[in-house]
């Protein structure tokens, strides 16, 4: 029951910020309702395949996609207001980050995976979505670029292992991961933590660089 009013929420929110997404790049109603769809569910569906886990979450659950659909043209009529909500959104981002993470990896240990597959699963589920975003909007994915994000994912899946190989409660084990998650992402944005940049330029790119600062 946590996990599905996480979900919920989760898919919402994401679904909201991909909205606003496709709303920058000047898209119609349609675009906007096909970005926030893949932004909300994109995770869920690339796991699912992968893993082949069927029938899809929104296929067996139609009023997911349902929710994204309204969640996005909730937003074109609030559009103007979105930006009063940054802070709200962004804590909102982190907890489905977390909570899709979650649900990746408790799918792949219902299956009888092991731990590195229920990492690919939880890593998959949390930042697939905004992967798929950028790309169709044009864009380099955020995940690669800003604060830590994928990484908290793949810490978060840790967390959750060791808290099962501790023999605690379903419960507990999901709550904890969601603190744990949760903070480390907020901690993040705050701080404006982030991987160490791979920069690498041709030796033409380097001479035309030093020559355009002379």
């Amino acid at each position: 029951m946590l996990l599905t009013i996480i979900y919920i929420v989760a898919i919402t929110a994401e679904a909201m910020t991909g909205a606003l997404s496709a709303g920058r790049r000047s898209m119609d109603w349609f675009g906007v309702m096909i970005i926030a769809c893949v932004t909300a569910l994109g995770g869920g569906s690339v796991r699912d395949v992968l893993l082949g886990h069927y029938p899809l979450t929104w296929v067996k659950h139609p009023e997911y996609l349902v929710l994204t659909c309204c969640a996005a043209f909730v937003t074109i009529i609030i559009a103007k207001w979105m930006r009063h909500l940054r802070n709200i959104f962004l804590a909102l981002d982190a907890l489905g980050l977390i909570g899709f993470t979650i649900i990746g990896c408790q799918i792949a240990l219902e299956m009888g995976h092991g731990f590195v597959v229920c990492a690919v699963a939880g890593v998959l589920t949390g930042v697939s979505g905004g992967i798929i975003r950028d790309i169709l909007c044009n864009d380099v994915p955020l995940v690669f670029r800003r604060e830590l994000y994928a990484s908290i994912s793949f810490v978060a899946v840790i967390f959750y292992w060791l808290c099962r190989n501790w023999d605690l409660s379903l419960e507990i084990t999901i709550v904890s991961t969601l603190v744990f998650g949760f903070s480390l992402r907020i901690l993040a944005i705050y701080f404006g933590l982030e991987m160490p940049k791979f920069i690498y330029k041709e030796d033409d790119e380097q001479s035309a660089s030093s020559k355009d600062a002379n």
